[in-house]
């Protein structure tokens, strides 16, 4: 009976896991979107990252408030991430909501030179946030 009440509650799967690979993506393509507004000067480019950071942002809320669900679940403890890769995430939230506000410009100036030194910060911050993260899944893969 120990053995199949333990092995249910490993095999929890936290909420929080659908949404947080969306903000990742997100934001590295707000990053190569504004390369490609950086050396092309098309606008098109622009709206791109502006859609690109909103939808990594509105994902990356949702993977919060799941994560907050996650917090009240007994069964998902052995998944949590780390207390360092919450924060990382956490900020890469704040930079590309303070990114988002940049791109909200107009023309040229809302990417070159600060949009585009946002991008590229946020991403740093994203793999971070991934490389903490990935660490104790890690330690969990093998803990089998």
């Amino acid at each position: 009976m120990n053995d199949i009440s333990s092995r249910r509650e490993s095999s929890a799967y936290p909420f929080q896991l659908f949404f947080v690979p969306f903000p990742f993506v997100c934001f590295s393509l707000a990053l190569c979107t504004d390369i490609a507004f950086w050396q092309s000067g098309n606008l098109m480019w622009l709206n791109f990252s502006a859609w690109l950071l909103f939808a990594g942002l509105v994902f990356g809320g949702l993977a919060v408030v799941a994560g907050l669900l996650d917090l009240l679940r007994k069964r998902t403890r052995p998944m949590r991430s780390s207390f360092l890769a919450i924060i990382l995430f956490l900020v890469m939230l704040v930079l590309a909501f303070a990114n988002s506000l940049v791109h909200a410009g107009d023309g040229w100036t809302a990417v070159v030179p600060y949009g585009l030194l946002l991008s590229a910060v946020t991403f740093a911050v994203s793999l971070m946030a991934v490389t903490a993260s990935s660490r104790k899944y890690a330690r969990l893969a093998w803990r089998v």
